[in-house]
């Protein structure tokens, strides 16, 4: 009932040269996907009057996700997001009077929607989705005509959406290593480098660990150097899994790996440290190629100000600590200056 009475101003509006030049200009204001669907949403949202919007879109690793979400809390988003996979599959729009009676998804909640399409280049990129917080009489329809003038008006927005994911695909691989999906050595120094300055200037502590598997050498020079790979990977997981949110985890080089430890001090990193020990030394590597090997792991931690001032010096302090582990029997943790 209140997109009826709007519908013929809306086409006329959006027919004018400027409102196309203001989305242009909008949506190509920034090259970050979020900022982009952010774009689009205020966008709609001045011209549809509904009060939930979900963005989603596809990023680079394959997987759906959500650009933008506003008026939503996570029962509306759910559907929201369920809708906008409909929209992405079938490359249509979508409009439900009550979703939660709607067959075509598998949401709960019993409201109006109307999904929309955000395609380029002969394929949908994304969906845009607008969210009532109620059912209702009719499913909100657009009339052909003004349907047709949002398509058209989208279509740079969808452009735009692809671009932005394309150049964060792009960075995401220059950073990453190949084999093990952690950061590569060079952005560690980069961000290694942007974090010093900042601990400086905050006068709150950083710390490096570095990490060194024990052993590794064996495993290629008995079983070669596929398998030595695969425990790598295995072992990547491992660490993965056991460092903290705020923590960047890199492959340093060879069987070497780095953490990196904003805001924490020697006790929280050495805490770290530990767990990745000791879960290491648990994990029986390789038992999907029918071996079970356990390694272990050198740690040497540097915290910044106690032992360093700089990034090169916080990773030569790690450096050595790590192979005074080393050089004391292995499996072990060695806090630099302690």
């Amino acid at each position: 009932m209140r997109l009826r009475p709007l519908q013929a101003a809306l086409k006329r509006r959006l027919g004018r040269a400027d409102v196309l030049a203001e989305m242009v200009r909008a949506v190509n204001a920034s090259l970050e996907p979020e900022r982009v669907a952010e774009a689009v949403v205020a966008r709609l949202a001045d011209w549809v009057p509904a009060p939930g919007w979900l963005v989603l879109a596809v990023d680079g690793g394959g997987a759906a996700r959500v650009m933008a979400a506003t008026g939503l809390g996570p029962p509306l988003e759910a559907t929201a997001a369920s809708v906008a996979a409909w929209v992405m599959r079938n490359g249509e729009v979508f409009a439900a009077a009550d979703v939660a009676a709607d067959r075509r998804v598998p949401a709960t909640e019993p409201v109006a929607a109307l999904g929309l399409p955000l395609g380029c280049r002969g394929r949908t990129v994304g969906a845009v989705v607008a969210v009532d917080r109620m059912a209702s009489g009719a499913a909100p329809r657009l009339t052909p005509g003004t349907q047709g003038a949002v398509l058209a008006l989208l279509e740079p927005a969808a452009f735009a959406l692809e671009s932005a994911l394309r150049i964060e695909r792009a960075e995401a691989l220059s950073v990453t290593d190949d084999l093990t999906q952690l950061y590569n050595s060079r952005y560690l120094s980069q961000v290694l480098r942007r974090e010093t300055k900042r601990a400086s200037r905050s006068g709150r502590p950083l710390s490096l660990l570095f990490i060194d598997l024990d052993g590794f050498k064996a495993i290629n020079d008995t079983h070669g150097h596929l398998f030595g790979s695969r425990a790598l990977v295995e072992a990547a997981r491992v660490i993965r899994a056991s460092a903290r949110e705020t923590d960047m985890v890199a492959r340093f080089g060879g069987d070497e790996f780095s953490l990196l430890l904003p805001d924490t001090g020697s006790d929280g990193a050495v805490a770290v440290g530990e767990r990745i020990r000791e879960r290491i030394a648990a994990t029986p590597f390789l038992e999907g190629d029918g071996l079970s090997i356990h390694l272990t792991v050198s740690i040497g931690v540097a915290t910044l100000p106690d032992v360093a001032a700089s990034a090169d010096g916080l990773v030569q302090a790690a450096d050595e600590a790590m192979y005074w582990v080393k050089d004391r029997g292995k499996n072990g943790i060695h806090v630099a200056g302690s």
